[in-house]
């Protein structure tokens, strides 16, 4: 079939071959791969150091286990995109896009929660400061009458 040495040539498939017979694009996805799980252990490193021994224990399993799943899915995207067809999605980069944006909005609401707490309190320590430095009653008068009165 004179079609079928077509559909196999390098241009057709996308392989590109180097001089050893290894596909040229290993490299760079080596590349791509050590720079990603660098960037993930940095960023989980940072997120220890940064928040101190305060941290609870579950909230550093949770980093642990999201750099892990990082790294995993860095080293072995091909089990990403059948865990990906697997549930109804079509490519693995798909799914982890989905993913990130609901961690990405859980992330926002936690924050939003946060804030809003933050601002309860420095209401609340405001008002207890502004009356703790309230004149009395008596104070006031003398102030904004004179002392005749």
């Amino acid at each position: 079939m004179p079609g079928a040495a077509l559909l196999a040539h390098p241009a057709v498939t996308g392989a590109v071959v180097a001089a050893q017979g290894a596909p040229a694009f290993a490299n760079r996805a080596f590349i791509i791969q050590m720079i990603l799980i660098l960037g993930i252990m940095g960023i989980t490193a940072w997120l220890f150091l940064k928040r101190g021994a305060k941290q609870l224990a579950i909230r550093r399993l949770l980093i642990i286990m999201f750099a892990l799943f990082a790294v995993f899915t860095v080293i072995f995207p091909t089990i990403l995109t059948q865990v990906a067809q697997l549930v109804g999605v079509g490519r693995g980069a798909d799914l982890l896009l989905y993913a990130t944006v609901v961690v990405l909005l859980g992330f926002l609401a936690l924050q939003e929660a946060r804030t809003k707490n933050a601002e309860k309190r420095t209401t609340y320590l405001a008002r207890r400061l502004a009356i703790a430095d309230a004149p009395t009653p008596e104070e006031f008068r003398k102030r904004a009458f004179g002392k005749g009165h």
